[in-house]
């Protein structure tokens, strides 16, 4: 899941920097993005292609809070139950290229080669997918990474949720990896856009919110916190490699496959009543 920790570095002593990946480092929603290609293979229908596409642009408008983020991991997890492993990384692996080009802002590029610079560690935690969010991390150059993790028995998803790495569970493993890679949390980093990654955003002592939802702005004016807009994302289809199906396994996966036609209906919701 990560890369082994420097022996060399003095425990609490090390400076991460935690970067959220949708709309922070990614100019759109990794989970969204998957829904055409899972039509094409016919694990989802045309109506949930058209609300995916909906649901891409409600994402891009606003957030969602916390209720609803909790709503939208039950019907995902429901939707997605059953579903062949197998298919499912094949899938993926076939079609990760043409999803994520464009896909990472310019501007997260250059801060994570401002914060290696400092020797500071990069670690990208996403409710995504955990095998979906590693390859990009190993491409950004990305020490470590954590992500949504799903059980899967027999080959297939279960409709259950190992670990949800949204909300609180971000900053419960950015603590984590604090303890095992010897993180100093008051002398770290963490970038967000969402109102909901507010634990992460407070474990750390340097927070900064970029291209902030409404609440989180709200939040970053109240508490003084910098803020950055990210708004050039760049071409790196030749820079990813393309994964093996053993990368890109069954946990996580799912989750970041289906919420393309399961996170919709929350998302437009909570976008019409904001109109």
């Amino acid at each position: 899941m990560t890369e082994p920790a420097n022996p060399a570095a003095a425990p609490g002593h090390r400076v991460a920097a935690f970067f959220d990946l949708d709309k922070t480092i990614i100019a759109k929603s990794s989970t969204l993005a998957f829904s055409r290609p899972f039509f094409q293979e016919g694990l989802i229908n045309r109506r949930a292609v058209l609300k995916s596409a909906y649901a891409q642009f409600v994402f891009m408008l606003a957030g969602a809070d916390a209720d609803q983020m909790d709503r939208m991991r039950a019907h995902i997890t429901s939707l997605c139950a059953g579903w062949d492993v197998d298919q499912v990384n094949a899938i993926v692996e076939e079609t990760l290229h043409d999803i994520v080009d464009p896909l990472v802002y310019k501007e997260a590029t250059q801060l994570i080669a401002d914060h290696q610079e400092q020797g500071h560690e990069i670690v990208v935690l996403s409710a995504s997918g955990q095998e979906v969010v590693a390859p990009i991390a190993k491409l950004l150059g990305a020490d470590h990474w954590f992500g949504t993790r799903m059980v899967v028995s027999e080959g297939r998803y279960t409709g259950e949720v190992d670990f949800y790495c949204s909300a609180e569970n971000k900053a419960v493993a950015a603590r984590e990896l604090a303890e095992e890679h010897g993180y100093d949390l008051d002398e770290s980093y963490a970038y967000s856009d969402s109102i909901t990654d507010m634990p992460l955003l407070e474990a750390v002592g340097n927070p900064t919110v970029v291209n902030p939802d409404r609440g989180l702005r709200k939040e970053a004016v109240q508490r003084s916190w910098p803020s950055l807009a990210f708004e050039h994302p760049v071409s790196l289809r030749a820079r990813i490699p393309t994964p093996s199906r053993a990368a890109v396994t069954a946990a996580g996966v799912g989750l970041g496959a289906v919420a393309a036609a399961g996170a919709t209906w929350w998302g437009v919701r909570a976008w019409r009543r904001r109109r």
